[in-house]
């Protein structure tokens, strides 16, 4: 089963590249989902079907800045000139909007991988009530002290070169540790999946590994540090469902120590449930792992717990 592909224009004045999977059992839910950094949606296609399987329809779109998706002053990665957060936000909105008006009355989960996390739990905050659950996939809200420091280089970088040219400085202090991390790697791409058919189709996806710009580093930066304040997350629904999924050797969330810490985080803020899992051998990307049906299957056991 292939993704049903069209184009849906964005209130943000996106042209966006949007992916639907028609539920292939009797309709449950929509599930809305959110790639990360550096990749795009066509990649979650295997998910997609299998969440379809279960009862929910898909819909996933390229973020600006990444695959097929055009936008203003269109720039790979990179997400706007100005206001990007604001943008893809916007974005997220206006999938939800058309999902919506195409099955209503259906409870929508928001699912989001990494930088696609990080755009869920700000999207879910901005305009809570909207989405019937959440699920924040191998995303880092707490990168600490070194965080503030990548965001001084950023700075430094902006003011000497601009926001739309690469920041090697940024990308060995991320890409690069993480890659590092993994002892006798056969790329430097490893630390994404144990798997390496799936390292190998990244590393040859033309669409994906691409170098990210100052501008969009200083996006993720900024979404990191304010999904998680503790104002944000009491804007959630407190029995809102949540879902954190984990790898325990995902270098980019401290090897799923980050995820521990977002549930910790988001429970003080008063949200009741949240069910978070840790997969002990799985690195970054969860759905493309040697454990992605184990997790797959977990997943959608908790989406249908919920209708």
């Amino acid at each position: 089963m292939a993704f049903e592909e069209s184009r849906l224009a964005s209130p943000s004045g996106a042209d966006l590249a949007l992916y639907h999977m028609p539920a292939s059992a009797e309709m449950r839910g929509i599930l809305l989902i959110n790639h990360g950094l550096a990749e795009h949606a066509r990649r979650y296609h295997d998910f997609a079907v299998a969440m379809a399987a279960g009862g929910f329809t898909v819909y996933a779109h390229d973020h600006r800045g990444h695959g097929a998706t055009r936008s203003p002053a269109q720039l790979q990665a990179r997400f706007a000139p100005h206001n990007g957060i604001t943008a893809v936000l916007a974005d997220v909105a206006a999938v939800r909007h058309h999902a919506v008006s195409r099955h209503p009355g259906l409870p929508v989960i928001l699912f989001g991988h990494s930088m696609g996390g990080l755009i869920a739990l700000n999207a879910a905050a901005a305009e809570p009530g909207i989405y019937d659950a959440l699920a924040v996939w191998n995303a880092n809200f707490n990168p600490g002290l070194a965080g503030r420091f990548g965001q001084g280089l950023l700075a430094v970088e902006r003011m000497l070169k601009g926001s739309d040219v690469p920041s090697p400085l940024v990308s060995n202090l991320s890409f690069g540790a993480w890659a590092r991390s993994i002892p006798a790697r056969r790329t430097d791409l490893d630390w994404l999946s144990h798997d390496p058919a799936s390292v190998d189709r990244y590393i040859a996806d033309p669409l994906c590994g691409f170098d990210v710009t100052v501008s969009l580093w200083i996006d993720l930066f900024r979404m990191s540090y304010a999904g998680a304040r503790p104002d944000r997350l009491g804007r959630l629904p407190p029995d809102m469902p949540i879902n954190l999924v984990g790898g325990g050797e995902d270098p980019a969330t401290e090897n799923g120590e980050a995820m521990l810490w977002l549930q910790a985080r988001m429970k003080t803020a008063g949200l009741r449930k949240v069910t978070t899992t840790i997969y002990p051998h799985a690195r970054h990307e969860t759905l493309n792992d040697t454990i992605r049906e184990k997790a797959i299957d977990g997943f959608s056991t908790w989406c249908r717990t919920l209708v």
